[in-house]
């Protein structure tokens, strides 16, 4: 896949996320570091509570009980929205024409959840690889074997 010349780069996994914009152009791609963005680790007493839920059957004596929700995936969904969220805002501001977005494919999946209108159309491509701890040369090289 082609990286326009001033074209975004989102990489992003649940709890990362690095924009770039492409100095280069398509044939040389050099991607610049514009915006950084890491979770903050939410505490385990917002979402979790001291004991199981429990539910009832509505006929019946019966009881059943269920797991309390995975705070890391919680927390990692929230960082995709968010992540989402600043994309849209670019988009709306005009800050670029065109985009790619690098995440695994869970994340892929949240972010499109939340995905505006204007985000979509100028979405040049997506990539469903984890290379948020990989060097940039190595994520230009990623992106253009795609």
């Amino acid at each position: 896949m082609e990286i326009p010349h001033d074209a975004f780069v989102a990489v992003a996994d649940g709890e990362k996320m690095l924009l770039f914009r492409n100095q280069g152009d398509s044939d040389f791609p050099h991607l610049i570091l514009v915006e950084q963005d890491e979770q903050e680790s939410l505490a385990n007493s917002e979402l979790r509570r001291d004991v199981p839920g429990r539910s009832f059957s509505s006929v019946g004596p019966g009881r059943s009980a269920y797991d309390e929700a995975d705070s890391r995936q919680i927390g990692e969904d929230r960082f995709a929205m968010a992540t989402a969220e600043m994309l849209n805002r670019r988009a709306l501001g005009n800050e670029f024409e065109s985009l790619i977005i690098v995440a695994p494919p869970r994340t892929l999946g949240e972010l499109r959840k939340y995905y505006h209108g204007e985000l979509e159309r100028r979405l040049a491509g997506e990539v469903p690889k984890n290379v948020t701890n990989v060097p940039v040369s190595e994520i230009e090289r990623i992106i253009r074997a795609s």
